[in-house]
């Protein structure tokens, strides 16, 4: 066998060898261990009892208090270039945003996507602030989930217009909560309590985000539930990131009588703590340098996932104010909003966005093609000046490979005379091979490298697609409107010419009948076989015969923008090495490769 050939068999088989180990012998580490386990008790949290796991009440509060919150209070509107949505006076929760930037798909009159859902909608999702009662305060003179607030100041929560709500407790105690945004997605929250008494209270001031479950297994709608997707709580304690899937935080749920004691997690510092899906987040912030406790919890019963955040026990003297301000994010995964926010003290917020294992690629990949889509304007294109710009850096690697395999045609005589002399004595053949690479000083195993250091940028990129929200509904040209999905052409609308829509992506349809992008994939990948003549024996022809066309539906339903890149990597790579083969003296014959290709290979007569 071809040495050649048999580096690039050995090559194909790391590859898949090496996504087997990354998929399948070590998946991505259950990181719940790396925010530091604390639980909180009564002497730690100087007597405060944290908000339950239920999200919508406290531990502290009544049987009549744990009724779902006024469907009909009065509402206070949000509206910024960016949000719209509304905030319910009972409870002040945030419980309604619309993101006006992005629709729920590239259809004509889709809707904006909703983030936010206040109770009793299919998915409800909001965020919510109180005080936790301390000592010398009892559960009654603190605002409750259902607390009805009143308007103090404002009328609408916009950009410059903060909102201020009050509640008075009846017994000396007045509570205020102003909520202001920000042109993108970030709520300023200050709460702060004046006392009035003739006694010291202490009280814990918390934030809770509270989603519920639908289906017996607590199942939320809409999550892809797909292995390389971080969805589920995401959290940062002290610069170490730590991740924990619905799935993990339903297994955390335990007696309610011991859940305000258990996965709290004690951040000493700086942190932050919410959820994440695929584009969108929710993220509780307290003013960066300050204590807080975090925890993850599931109510079973309710059927709730909550996030919540605790500051440090408030003591408020007789005539005294007491005030604490936190941030809450609700908004698009976008890498420079992001960027922003942690420039401005959100510590590493940019890892919200899910890097993956490679992140030391997958950074700085996505950073490449960002700038390179601020110049060009066009996602499709950009990705195709990122791939020139990843191949011009491995060009070196690239060509030492290439210069070896010519090496490797040249000494193709020689290797053939050995095989003639040595016979069927197999370790006389490979110690006058290994000979000859030395006398020669030709590497083998170089041809190997460039197909391997593709694995990596491979998965980055694909990472990088599927994951950043700056790819989701990028279009290109023509049908090809989003580069985040599966090529959307078919042979059953005649690749988009014709003014219908192809099978459903996933479908064995789909599968079949393939779009433009992964047929043109198989004939980049086919055409590159082509530089060099078939190998001779006729298992190993037959199976580089079909590789290209199993690629090209292997990866036919992936997102069209991995596709782009592959079928540019291919196009790129042909034409290196075609030019580089020719400067070595040796001039690929591929309309003669690609003729012989289509010859049947004459039957032997044995008789």
């Amino acid at each position: 066998m071809d040495d050649q050939n048999k580096n690039l068999i050995l090559a194909t088989a790391l590859s898949f060898l090496v996504i087997l180990v990354w998929f399948v012998l070590f998946p991505p580490p259950e990181q719940t261990e790396t925010l530091e386990q604390a639980a909180i008790t009564e002497a730690e949290n100087d007597g405060v009892q944290t908000p339950s796991a239920a999200g919508s009440v406290a531990e502290t509060t009544t049987e009549a208090e744990e009724a779902l919150p006024d469907a009909q209070a009065p509402r206070v509107e949000i509206d910024t270039p960016r949000l719209s949505g509304s905030l319910s006076l009972s409870g002040g929760r945030i419980d309604e945003l619309f993101l006006k930037d992005y629709k729920v798909s590239i259809e004509e009159g889709a809707p904006i996507v909703e983030l936010l859902a206040p109770v009793g909608s299919d998915s409800a999702y909001y965020a919510l602030y109180g005080w936790a009662p301390g000592a010398g305060v009892a559960a009654e003179d603190v605002p409750g989930p259902n607390t009805m607030w009143r308007v103090e100041q404002g009328e609408t929560l916009g950009v410059d217009t903060p909102v201020t709500l009050a509640w008075d407790n009846g017994s000396g105690l007045t509570f205020r909560r102003t909520i202001a945004v920000d042109r993108d997605y970030m709520f300023t929250v200050t709460q702060s309590v004046e006392n009035a008494t003739q006694s010291e209270v202490g009280m814990a001031p918390y934030g809770i985000l509270a989603r519920h479950g639908i289906g017996e297994d607590g199942d939320l709608p809409g999550l892809k539930n797909f292995f390389i997707l971080h969805e589920g709580v995401i959290g940062m304690a002290d610069g170490t990131l730590s991740e924990v899937d619905y799935g993990d935080v339903r297994d955390l749920d335990i007696d309610p009588e011991e859940r305000a004691q258990a996965e709290v997690y004690q951040v000493k510092q700086d942190g932050w703590i919410g959820f994440t899906d695929h584009y969108w987040m929710t993220t509780l912030i307290p003013e960066p340098g300050s204590a807080f406790k975090a925890a993850a919890k599931y109510d079973a019963r309710r059927k709730i996932y909550q996030t919540e955040t605790v500051l440090p026990t408030l003591t408020v003297a007789p005539g005294e104010n007491a005030e604490v301000t936190t941030r809450l994010f609700a908004g698009a995964k976008e890498w420079e909003t992001i960027r922003e926010y942690q420039a401005e003290g959100v510590q590493k917020f940019i890892d919200s966005i899910d890097w993956g294992w490679f992140f030391f690629l997958t950074k700085p990949i996505f950073w490449l093609l960002h700038n390179i889509n601020a110049l060009i304007g066009n996602m499709g294109w950009s990705i195709i000046g990122l791939t020139l710009i990843i191949k011009a850096i491995l060009f070196p690697l690239a060509f030492k490979s290439y210069v070896s395999m010519a090496k490797m045609k040249e000494l193709q005589p020689q290797m053939e005379a050995l095989k003639e002399a040595a016979g069927d004595d197999r370790q006389k053949m490979q110690q006058g091979m290994m000979e000859l690479y030395k006398k020669e000083k030709v590497n083998p195993a170089a041809g190997c490298l460039p197909i391997l250091m593709q694995i990596p940028i491979f998965f980055s990129l694909y990472k990088v697609i599927f994951v950043t929200i700056e790819l989701r509904q990028a279009p290109w040209f023509g049908p090809f409107r989003d580069l985040s999905a599966p090529d959307p052409t078919s042979i059953m609308n005649f690749f988009g010419w014709l003014p219908w829509a192809g099978p459903e992506p996933g479908s064995l349809m789909a599968t079949i009948f393939i779009g433009i992008l992964p047929l043109l994939l198989g004939v980049s990948m086919w055409l590159q076989q082509k530089l060099n003549p078939a190998p001779t024996d006729a298992t190993q022809a037959m199976i580089f015969a079909w590789m290209p066309w199993v690629f090209m539906f292997m990866l036919g339903s992936f997102a069209s923008g991995l596709v782009v890149y592959w079928i540019a990597n291919n196009t790129i790579t042909f034409t290196q090495q075609y030019l580089i083969m020719r400067s070595q003296g040796y001039t690929p014959d591929v309309f003669g490769n690609i003729k012989s290709g289509f010859k049947k290979t004459p039957k032997t007569d044995d008789k």
